[in-house]
């Protein structure tokens, strides 16, 4: 599962992205290739399984971070979504709209004014434009080959276009638009841009710490759409604390009157937005937090470990975490009732410790 950071030139995108991927480039080079790393999802969870058991080895849940060269002005003194920058944005499965919020005369604004709520709404238009176009084209292609063939299949797709269109053509994204099970499956491998779920982080600077819930709020109340996570970070700030030991960051934080990093809410709110969860295995070998898609199986947990688990799945061993640090240990669970036996349909749920039965 891959997140796309994207945003106009000199937004803070690439700090942001030096900053979770653990990286030293100079955010200053503009880049003309798009970078990708795996990047750690941060869970107190598993930090506080890996202080109980002593494992030899801690593996966090991971999630793809893609860094899309940031979108500059032109020759004609116009910033201009380019077809290549489109193809960037396609391959991601969600969206986070990096947006500048700080002002600094030495590094100048593509736009020439730092707007939030204009940069947010450029990019939906023109996210919103280039779905229009595609399925305008795709609408006129259905039509034709429905005559031609009267193909049940094409049949099934006309009708879902045709409301997909309706709706971008009203100025609404997809990503707002009720869209059945079967319906998601079928528009999937289009990469329709509106469609991809986005969450915004807005970059302030140090001098805005004391307004930045204030500011923040100006910008969600002028928003056209509401429902997206908006987070304000600061991202020069979380590049310095990224660099420090825990107990330092604690001071450099209280120092500086911020409650907690943003970093690690932009990086659950990813995984929330692309439908994601963790379980946990613990041992004295490993304590890890495995990703899975919401409503997974207990069977389908278990692949997700071996595919000789899923095939051979008996039972799966459950105690949630809640529970585990509640109790102290899977003996006081058992004597509980918190610790269970589950079979193959048991709906895993986000923070379960699981063990797996098999022969």
């Amino acid at each position: 599962m891959q997140i796309g950071l994207v945003g106009l030139q000199f937004s803070g995108k690439t700090t942001l992205f030096n900053t979770l991927s653990k990286k030293e480039s100079d955010p200053s080079i503009q880049k003309e290739e798009a970078s990708i790393e795996v990047v750690k999802i941060p869970d107190e969870r598993l930090d506080k399984l890996t202080e109980i058991f002593q494992p030899k080895k801690k593996v966090n849940a991971t999630i793809e971070v893609f860094d899309i060269p940031g979108l500059k002005m032109s020759d004609d003194n116009k910033v201009r979504i380019t077809t290549a920058f489109l193809n960037n944005v396609r391959n991601n499965d969600a969206l986070f709209y990096v947006i500048r919020a700080f002002k600094d005369e030495s590094v100048p604004h593509p736009m020439g004014s730092v707007d939030p709520v204009r940069d947010i709404e450029f990019l939906e238009t023109e996210f919103l434009l280039s779905d229009l176009a595609f399925l305008e084209n795709r609408l006129e292609k259905l039509k034709k080959d429905v005559q031609k063939s009267k193909d049940e299949k094409l049949k099934k797709e006309l009708p879902v276009i045709e409301k997909c269109y309706s709706h971008c053509e009203a100025e609404k994204p997809l990503r707002t638009l009720d869209l059945d099970e079967n319906e998601l499956k079928l528009l999937s491998g289009y990469q329709l841009l509106t469609l991809k779920p986005l969450a915004i982080a807005l970059n302030f600077d140090e001098n805005a710490i004391p307004v930045v819930e204030e500011e923040t709020e100006k910008v969600i109340s002028a928003l056209k759409e509401k429902s997206n996570p908006v987070i304000p970070f600061f991202a020069q700030i979380e590049l310095e604390l990224s660099k420090l030991e825990p107990e330092d960051q604690k001071v450099f934080m209280a120092d500086y009157g911020i409650k907690e990093s943003a970093l690690a809410k932009i990086l659950r709110t990813s995984y929330e937005m692309l439908g994601l969860q963790s379980f946990f295995t613990v041992g004295e070998d490993e304590c890890r937090a495995w990703t899975i898609k919401k409503n997974y199986t207990a069977q389908q947990a278990a692949g997700v470990i071996h595919t000789d688990f899923y095939n051979r799945f008996i039972r799966a061993e459950v105690v949630h975490y809640d529970d585990f640090i509640k109790y102290g240990s899977f003996n006081k669970c058992k004597e509980s009732g918190a610790w269970r036996l589950e079979g193959k349909d048991y709906i895993v749920k986000d923070g379960d410790i699981i063990s797996i039965r098999h022969n």
